[in-house]
């Protein structure tokens, strides 16, 4: 473990980027804030974030809500770095659209806004997706942060229209927030994520990539078309992207073959960055995470 750094905050700590960032966050040396999202109804285990080594002395959880901006005052005041990995996912198209996406704005806006009020935080990480970028009608091989996924196209698509469409328009708002209040925002854009997670539930984006070992067919067209990276270097690039004097941006890709046009990492790779996991670490460590969670 390295020496004591942070503050830092990591919104929707208990998903599986967010689970994975605290984790090696605390292996690092910074104090964690993160925030859980409270329900009246059910209070959610966060043990698996609690036993992690360091949580004890450097892990704070806060409840928090994107449908109250306000609630993210208290666990990003005194924070030098925010990560901002929540937000709301609606894959079975339950509410509206328009709905899904004003939770995302409003909630991503009111944390930028209480980064600045905070007067303390150097830098907020925003964490979009691939599907930001690459369903736009360009013919590329490659594309990075200056491409923009259509919103008209987005809105034929179900059931995942309604997730596509609020990351596309979130980061637009994010960005453009950043540049009006003069405050440093960078984002970064995953792909399909891949690999053991501590979180108890099967992340989505693990049970598409592992759907021959589900034996899932109806998501077996998703596995010729998709770009995939091992979660641990998610982690290790939302934390690298907070400590690059130079970042201004960057965009994740790892496998190469017969898909849409994949996300360049050009941008993250020339500020420094280097990949620690190829194809068989993803696949290996998710199938083993599954069986000691009981999923297989």
């Amino acid at each position: 473990m390295e020496g004591d750094k942070g503050p830092v905050c990591v919104t929707g700590g208990t998903g599986f980027i967010g689970s994975s960032l605290i984790k090696r966050l605390l292996d690092r040396g910074y104090y964690v804030r993160t925030t859980v999202r409270s329900n009246a109804e059910q209070k959610k285990d966060t043990s698996f974030l609690t036993s992690l080594p360091g949580a004890s002395e450097k892990l704070q959880i806060f409840n928090a809500d994107l449908s109250d901006p306000e609630s993210f005052n208290a666990p990003i005041e005194g924070c030098i770095g925010v990560f901002h990995v929540a937000t709301p996912v609606d894959l079975e198209d339950r509410e509206p659209e328009e709905i899904v996406t004003k939770r995302a704005i409003s909630g991503a806006l009111g944390i930028l806004q209480a980064c600045l009020n905070s007067k303390t935080v150097k830098r907020v990480v925003y964490t979009s997706s691939a599907s930001a970028v690459v369903f736009n009608g360009e013919e590329a091989d490659e594309m990075d942060e200056r491409f923009w996924s259509d919103v008209d196209f987005l809105k034929a698509l179900k059931p995942f229209g309604s997730y596509m469409i609020s990351k596309t328009l979130t980061e637009k708002a994010v960005l453009e927030f950043g540049e009006k209040h003069g405050l440093d925002v960078v984002t970064i854009i995953p792909s399909f994520v891949v690999g053991p997670f501590i979180c108890p539930k099967l992340p989505g984006s693990v049970r598409s990539t592992l759907a021959m070992v589900f034996g899932d067919k109806d998501q077996y067209s998703v596995l010729i078309n998709i770009c995939m990276v091992h979660v641990d270097d998610v982690a290790r690039a939302h934390i690298f992207l907070l400590e690059c004097p130079t970042a201004e941006g960057s965009s994740l890709e790892e496998i190469r073959g017969n898909k849409i046009p994949s996300q360049s990492s050009k941008k993250l790779l020339d500020s420094g960055f280097k990949y620690k996991y190829g194809l068989s670490e993803m696949f290996d460590e998710a199938i083993q995470c599954c069986k000691e969670k009981g999923y297989l």
